[in-house]
């Protein structure tokens, strides 16, 4: 061979080649070759036509270096792709990414990890790049994998482990980058691809909480902070779901529900209450309600799990309606509250039962009873705090939605326990939704549909449920956020008579106005006076309790009111009590251990508060004195008097009727005519009764055109004829007389005014009438 002939032969390659090999130094640890990185790329920018052979030209060289284990080539070879890459932006780019993309693929595929986190790098910068021609066949389903599979690494090495980890994360948010905005690559939202991606950044996530239990040193941790996989992990996944349209919501949550689901993480609580903080806060407000509605969707799929399950699903629901804007409920919001009572109806169920399918078969799940009661208040906590994202007249729709839900049967009858706890459950929802509700009209806020069948709770045997009425009637009629001021007066283990305290006290405030005032008065003297009487048979703690009330509510009265000598009288009684009936006190009564007499047959003189005294001190300011000497008597229907019961908690109930007094819209309205048992029964007796009267009426009539002479039934049809047309001639005077006219009336010839019909046309109006 002839010396010179391989020179010669180099000199034939062409010049890309020869500037790409000059770029590669004889030691690789030398590093990339600067000065002839920069005649490449001035090269690449001179004649971009030739892009596309130095990547392939890369790419083969790159792949053979893999092959033989060269590495530190292998990185120079990346690192000349990546500033090629950075530095054009012509048309002929395209076929230049291919070939870059080929050997990111080659990377990521090594076993080596070093090699997979450079790859990673690479893709990460060029997913950083706004590329100025579009792509119309390139396809990233491999690195959606590939990164994917990176993140559940199980690399021995726990550091090396964390590297490839967040490599692969950082590789899932390029990928997001790259293609979430780009119309013409494949859908990143497609199910496929969810399924992936999510996934993968709860894994993370999850195992990250593990991991932060062992914390690092303070100067470790200043180290390690910005490096975090757990950070990484949700900026990553608060950028994809802050890029999720309307459409793609449901494709993003679906698969962070079925994560929760096939891990059993719903029963921990910690974990998915954090991942639903995250979406809610970094999607889109005006999207909130399609992830409550995927919530409540997923609710009722599990309506058969278990307790914790469905419990841990309703406390995410109650901590996304808090962070949810007002619109979080959407366009139904009735369904929202339809599916969460719906889920209190069935927990009751499974707890009366013991099993999910009505039976105690051998093989059916056991329920606990106590894990069913921590659902059933989780969801009454939720329904609570949807209700406060709710505007003023949606929260009275939902108060009438779940009014209508509540079981009302007799006051006499005995509640099956099923329906008792329904019962219960129902109205302490309401006590949620009522919460915090304020409104400038009263007769908005208690309907007769609402107030009439809450009122009727307040006259059950079940104490819970009486006491649930007051707290609704607190909570509906405190406008001015005045309940706080009553909530001092603590009554140890008596919450009745406290309630009713507050009741009557917010009444006073309230409703502040001389007829109330008088009225709540002769209430509470209607109270001492049922303490009073033997005709019920009332313990005598309840007799000295009502005492105590009725004490209280007079002393508070006396100095709204600021009359002298009403409070001197007031002041008299409870001194006179302090002295000789102490146990008719608040003081002495609302204690753990009464001293009580055994009976209270002799209740009166100074120890008393007198109806006479309250009304004549009351008369002399300016009171309605008629009204005030009038004693309260409750109205009860015959189903009450058939019960046998009349309870303090009845006698308020019935009073409260007086709040519509003070409502800026006052009605005049006709009193309701009470359906009791006794009216139906003599109606169906009288009906009986009427149709024999109606038949001989028939009778007769018949009995009478048959017999009576043709003379007799002219006149009596000539006489009915005579009445009737009597009658049409006064509604046709009524309704053809000439409107009245602004021209006057003209006298008839008798002395008599007669109206005169003007057209309008011939009317005279004032100028200001005119336009």
């Amino acid at each position: 061979i002839l010396p010179g002939v391989c020179g010669c032969c180099g000199a034939l390659r062409p010049r890309y080649k020869r500037l790409v090999d000059n770029i590669f130094p004889e030691d690789p640890e030398d590093g990339l070759v600067k000065a002839n990185m920069e005649k490449l790329t001035f090269y690449a920018l001179s004649a971009p036509e030739k892009l596309d052979r130095i990547g392939a030209y890369l790419s083969e060289r790159l792949s053979r270096d893999v092959a033989r284990h060269r590495y530190g080539y292998v990185c120079i070879a990346m690192e000349a792709l990546d500033q090629l890459l950075m530095a054009c932006h012509c048309q002929s780019i395209n076929l230049f990414v291919e070939s870059f993309l080929k050997m990111v693929r080659k990377l990521l595929e090594s076993d080596k990890p070093s090699l997979q986190i450079l790859g990673t790098n690479s893709f990460v910068k060029f997913a950083n790049i706004e590329e100025d021609t579009p792509s119309y066949h390139r396809s990233y389903d491999f690195f959606v994998s590939r990164f994917s599979e990176m993140c559940h690494s199980s690399y021995e090495d726990p550091d090396i482990r964390t590297k490839i980890r967040m490599a692969g994360i950082k590789g899932l948010q390029g990928v997001v980058r790259k293609t979430v905005n780009d119309e013409l690559q494949a859908n990143i939202w497609d199910p496929q691809h969810m399924d992936k991606i999510v996934p993968s950044l709860l894994f993370n996530l999850q195992s990250g909480e593990r991991t932060e239990s062992r914390s690092p040193s303070p100067l470790q941790a200043s180290e390690k902070e910005k490096e975090s996989p757990v950070e990484l992990t949700e900026r990553c996944f608060r950028e994809l779901l802050g890029r999720a349209a309307y459409g793609n919501i449901k494709n993003a949550i679906t698969p962070v529900l079925m994560h929760l689901d096939n891990h059993s993480l719903w029963e921990g609580k910690t974990f998915a209450v954090r991942c639903f903080k995250i979406i809610m806060y970094s999607i889109q407000s005006q999207h909130s309600h399609l992830v409550i509605q995927q919530l409540l969707g997923h609710l009722d799929a599990n309506s058969k799990n278990s307790a914790t399950v469905r419990a841990g699903i309703v406390e995410v629901l109650l901590e996304a309606a808090a962070i949810a804007s007002s619109g979080s409920v959407g366009p139904t919001v009735l369904e929202v509250f339809n599916t969460l009572l719906r889920q209190l109806r069935l927990s009751v169920d499974y707890e009366l039962t013991g099993s999910y399918d009505g039976n105690t078969n051998i093989g059916t799940k056991i329920i606990k009873a106590h894990e069913e009661r921590q659902l059933q208040e989780a969801v009454i906590r939720t329904i609570g705090s949807f209700a406060n994202t709710l505007p003023t007249y949606q929260r009275s729709e939902v108060m009438l939605f779940i009014m209508g839900k509540i079981p009302v049967p007799g006051v006499h009858l005995a509640l099956p326990e099923g329906t008792r706890m329904i019962q219960i459950m129902l109205l302490k929802s309401l006590v949620q939704v009522t919460a915090g509700f304020q409104t400038t009209n009263m007769l908005t806020a208690l309907p007769n549909s609402f107030l009439e069948p809450l009122l009727s709770f307040s006259l059950t045997e079940d104490p819970e449920a009486r006491l649930l009425v007051l707290q609704i009637l607190l909570s509906l009629i405190d406008r001015h956020d005045n309940r706080p001021k009553f909530s001092n007066i603590r009554y140890s283990g008596r919450e009745h008579y406290e309630t009713l305290f507050a009741l009557l006290g917010l009444l006073s405030v309230e409703l502040a106005n001389e007829e109330v005032v008088v009225d709540l008065i002769r209430l509470t003297l209607a109270l001492q006076d049922l303490a009073l009487s033997t005709d019920e048979a009332l313990p005598v703690y309840n007799r000295c309790a009502v005492h105590a009330l009725a004490a209280a509510y007079l002393n508070l009265i006396c100095q709204l009111t600021t009359v002298p000598a009403f409070c001197q009288h007031i002041h008299e009684v409870i001194e006179a009590r302090q002295k000789e009936s102490p146990f008719l006190l608040p003081e002495d009564v609302f204690i753990d251990n009464p001293k009580l007499l055994s009976s209270l047959e002799k209740v009166e003189g100074d120890v008393l508060f007198l109806q006479s005294k309250i009304t004549e001190v009351l008369g002399g300011s300016g009171y309605n004195t008629e009204r005030l000497a009038t004693p309260y008597v409750p109205q009860y229907t015959d189903e009450d008097r058939l019960s046998k019961r009349k309870s303090i908690g009845e006698t308020i109930s019935l009073q409260v009727e007086v709040e519509s007094r003070n409502s800026p819209e006052k009605e005049e309205r006709t009193p309701t005519e009470e359906i009791t048992f006794e009216t139906l029964k003599n109606a169906i007796v009288d009906s009986v009764g009427m149709e024999e009267q109606e038949r001989e009426r028939r009778r007769l009539v018949v009995e009478k055109f048959q017999k009576a002479p043709f003379e007799e039934i002219a006149a009596h049809c000539g006489a009915r004829a005579t009445l009737l047309q009597s009658k049409l001639n006064q509604i046709f005077e009524i309704t053809i007389r000439p409107p009245p006219s602004p021209s006057g009336t003209i006298s008839s010839g008798y002395g008599q005014t007669q109206s005169r019909s003007v057209p309008i046309y011939e009317m005279k109006f004032p100028d200001l009438c005119v336009y």
